[in-house]
């Protein structure tokens, strides 16, 4: 059966997003629902048949405890309660500090740590860095939010988290998880170019989200790859913008729980980076100080077209992107030479007025941080250190009470990856920004608790959580997408699939793997079958000295001798046929194996069974590239690094492809 196809129509941008504002809980009836009431710190109301918790702990039951009120409303309510000190701490999402473990990761979370920004600094968003199994981690996040809620009016915490169901897990892109059902990256998605099995993934991941008590995600990346050599390019749903409308509107419907907005058991989505930012010359990342540059140019418009599937389905959060946009105007009005997070041009000016958005727009991390020496040239003997990641691109010159309030009156209303809450703070108390600013903000904020209904229930419970997370069923749709995603470029002589060929010679695969599927492992190419190969993209460690660009993929995309992997290919096919199965995390350059390889087979993320099923047809590739594949480094440096597709003449085209059997 073939998969669902994409409408590729563009769904128009001015289709905006907005909080949930209905009323929670409606029976089939049209009244109300009890939803569960759970509290640990506090005690319960009870009003006629009806169950509250009473999270001012004054014993009566105020307009914001109240879950048969619109989240508008209570929000409203809330806001009118808070100081200032609590106002400005709703304003920041900072990481779950974890015990004995470097930038949130360890065996569990700090709580003594944790406490100090809850109940010091005033702090209720979070993101969370443990890969604990299910239970576990749910237990881990049921103790903060037991800190939490013994507060003074019982803000719940929102725990958010980057991605946790793919095979990268890179610092600031993606997160290790135990016990998740494993996916391909998001290109994967793209591959297959069907809707409905992007809204089973995020389905899925929103009950094992929520289960452990995660209720924000860090996604979908929504970036155009339209410069081969970019590192972040994995996460993203290709080259083609109407294809990244589409599925990104796929995602947000599953994550949140359907296409009018967030729902009570939905998980809110932040949709990034906003925009421009897969436009990075020579594909350098903005994380550092030498990719802080995107040029979009002429194709600006496509990249912010891109966004629109997630805006007409009300996607909760929206993040803005780290590079400065040069070279654009919106409107005839040029965008300001600063990081977006601090551009009015593109979070007012366009978002906001034009296109209508109105969900919360959360920075990106570090992006109030002074980027030092060691985060400008760090060197072998001072490399870059977690501390010096700073991002503070076009605003140096500013002190950071300056930035928070550049960065609020653009459009910011939360700041990640920090905690520090004093400038702004004081930026507030000297009248540099207004509490009705920020008072807006905090509403927005506010309404994402409400409408996942954490101020009724924000613990989980562990037993389910070991349960509902990797369910068998879930496992296998995840595993046979992993199978189906894979795309076939090449197949000379059909000799795909090895029906009848036990014998295997092997690199880059565990051999027990292949042993389990039937197969017979052999030390000499000769002596085997077919050969099996498998690669990844060709790449570069340009910048070691840098924190990010130690850890990114970067330079060049091309096989060439002296790559273990190419070297392999060259012994092996002169023996045998040979399949290359490779991992497309960016569009690698194949003009040099092409012609050694009997069969080429992409991968966006896979395990060595699910690509063994695939090459001994067992399971059938249905996938299609999701961008082009170029046929030499010059071909990468000529093209325009903000145009989709910028390839006349390449060696495969977006959408190739053949069908296995």
């Amino acid at each position: 059966m073939r998969p669902a196809l994409l409408s590729m129509i563009v769904i128009p941008v001015a289709l905006a997003a907005a909080p949930a504002s209905v009323k929670p809980n409606p029976s089939p009836s049209g009244g109300f629902a009890q939803p569960i009431v759970n509290t640990r710190a506090k005690k319960l109301l009870t009003v006629g048949e009806w169950r509250f918790r009473d999270s001012d702990a004054d014993g009566k039951l105020s307009p914001f405890e109240d879950w048969r009120l619109a989240p508008d409303v209570r929000a409203r309510d809330l806001v009118g309660r808070m100081s200032v000190e609590e106002k400005v701490g709703t304003l920041f999402h900072a990481t779950l500090p974890g015990v004995k473990g470097e930038l949130g990761r360890g065996a569990g979370y700090d709580l003594v740590a944790l406490d100090a920004l809850v109940s010091g600094r005033k702090i209720t968003s979070f993101i969370t860095r443990l890969g604990n199994p299910p239970a576990e981690l749910a237990e881990e996040n049921n103790r903060a939010q037991e800190l939490a809620e013994r507060g003074r009016l019982g803000i719940p915490l929102t725990i958010s988290s980057d991605p946790r169901n793919h095979f990268q897990y890179v610092l600031g892109a993606g997160e290790s998880s135990t016990g998740t059902t494993q996916w391909p990256e998001a290109l994967g998605f793209a591959a297959l170019r069907d809707q409905d099995r992007v809204r089973q993934f995020a389905s899925i991941a929103r009950k094992e989200y929520r289960s452990v008590g995660i209720h924000m995600a860090l996604s979908p990346q929504l970036d155009l790859l339209t410069e081969p050599r970019w590192s972040r390019g994995a996460g993203t749903f290709g080259s083609d913008p109407a294809l990244v409308s589409a599925l990104g509107a796929a995602y947000v419907e599953g994550f949140q729980g359907g296409a009018a907005g967030l729902a009570r058991d939905g998980v809110a989505t932040v949709v990034k980076h906003w925009v421009g930012y897969g436009a990075e010359p020579e594909g350098f990342d903005a994380h550092n100080y030498y990719g802080r540059i995107a040029r979009p140019g002429r194709a600006f418009q496509q990249h912010v077209s891109a966004f629109a599937g997630a805006f007409s389905v009300k996607a909760a959060g929206l993040m803005p992107a780290y590079p400065i946009v040069t070279g654009v105007k919106v409107d005839g009005k040029p965008i300001e030479q600063v990081a977006p997070g601090y551009s009015k041009v593109l979070l007012t000016d366009l978002l906001r007025t034009k296109l209508g958005y109105r969900g919360m727009v959360l920075s990106d991390w570090g992006i109030t941080r002074t980027c030092n020496e060691r985060c400008r040239t760090p060197t072998a003997a001072e490399p870059q250190r977690p501390q010096d990641i700073a991002t503070s691109w076009g605003v140096d010159q500013l002190s950071v009470e300056e930035r928070y309030v550049l960065g609020m009156t653009a459009g910011i209303d939360q700041f990640g990856g920090t905690d520090d809450v004093a400038p702004l703070f004081t930026a507030l108390r000297s009248g540099k920004l207004s509490e009705e600013r920020v008072d807006a903000s905090v509403r927005r904020i506010l309404e994402l608790k409400f409408a996942m209904g954490l101020f009724e229930n924000p613990y989980v419970d562990p037993a389910s959580a070991a349960r509902d997370v990797g369910a068998s069923a879930d496992v296998a749709l995840a595993e046979r997408t992993q199978r189906e995603a894979q795309v076939l470029l090449k197949n000379t002589d059909h000799v795909l699939p090895f029906h009848n060929a036990p014998k295997v010679w092997l690199f880059g695969m565990d051999p027990a793997v292949a042993r389990a599927a039937g197969l017979v492992v052999v030390d000499d190419p000769a002596s085997a079958d077919f050969a099996l190969i498998r690669a990844e993209a060709p790449s570069e460690v340009l910048h070691p000295n840098h924190f990010f660009g130690s850890r990114q993929k970067e330079g060049r995309l091309d096989f060439r001798a002296g790559d273990p992997a190419y070297e392999a290919l060259v012994t092996a096919s002169a023996k045998t046929p040979t399949v290359l199965a490779i991992f497309l995390d960016r569009p690698a350059i194949l003009t040099e194996v092409d012609g050694k390889a009997k069969v080429i087979l992409a991968n966006f993320g896979a395990s060595d069974a699910a690509i063994l099923d695939v090459v001994l047809g067992r399971a059938t590739a249905r996938g299609r590239l999701p961008f082009q594949l170029p046929r030499s480094m010059d071909q990468v440096r000529r093209q325009d690094p903000g145009k989709p597709d910028d390839i006349s003449d390449p060696l495969y085209r977006r959408g190739a492809g053949l069908e296995t059997n």
